[in-house]
């Protein structure tokens, strides 16, 4: 399957030629972030919490402590969505009600389920480090019992997908491009700042190749 269906819950209600279903749009818009939006609903009180996120196939993954509330809840398998957004640019047209956005967002619904296999959850970590800075798992120290104890990774399966994307600029009503009044596009864009060394680096330590020179995710480091 190359695209989801879109259902009741998925299908975009309004404005659908933004609206696209396949995979390859989807995730490449999840492989463009690192933080996502988890919805939920506890005792009938919804709660939307932030987290850090990565794509391994057709499943999310997500962790966090032992303790949390949002995992011990979600690990049960019940029904969650996570969303991710990301702001491309500011859209300043000729009046204020055309002003907007230009973006990139998807919505995955599914069930959370938690990994329990300790190889498995410490391949997870593995996989959540990389994602950040590919290389940099083989230099750390390795990760204790009491550290994989404490730590809750959840997994879900995409079972419905859709992405939402705006990328039009300026659409004003057409009589109003007759004024004489600026519009146009600021774009928007993440990046990656130049590192800081930590305070207390042992003697000798060296800044690595891939931390002096990042370049991942199109997050290139400004200087």
């Amino acid at each position: 399957m190359k695209s989801f269906t879109p259902t009741a819950r998925s299908k975009l209600k309004r404005l659908h030629k933004r609206g696209h279903y396949d995979k390859d749009t989807l995730y490449a818009i999840l492989d463009s972030g690192f933080l996502c939006h988890v919805g939920y609903a506890i005792g009938g009180q919804p709660y939307v919490t932030p987290t850090c996120y990565w794509r391994e196939g057709d499943s999310v993954y997500w962790h966090g402590s032992s303790a949390s509330r949002m995992l011990r809840h979600l690990e049960k398998g019940v029904d969650c969505c996570l969303a991710v957004t990301h702001v491309d640019g500011l859209v300043l047209a000729r009046s204020g009600f055309h002003h907007s956005i230009d973006y990139r967002s998807a919505m995955l619904f599914g069930k959370a389920h938690k990994v329990e296999d300790p190889a498995e959850k410490l391949a997870k970590m593995e996989a959540f480090v990389e994602r950040m800075v590919p290389g940099r798992w083989k230099g750390l120290r390795p990760v204790n019992k009491q550290e994989l104890k404490a730590t809750t990774v959840l997994g879900m399966r995409i079972e419905e997908a859709s992405a939402k994307i705006r990328a039009a600029g300026v659409i004003d009503d057409e009589e109003d491009y007759q004024l004489p009044i600026w519009a146009g596009l600021v774009p928007v864009s993440m990046h990656a700042g130049v590192a800081k060394d930590d305070g207390r680096l042992a003697p000798g330590t060296k800044r690595p190749k891939n931390v002096e020179s990042f370049v991942h995710l199109g997050l290139a480091a400004k200087r």
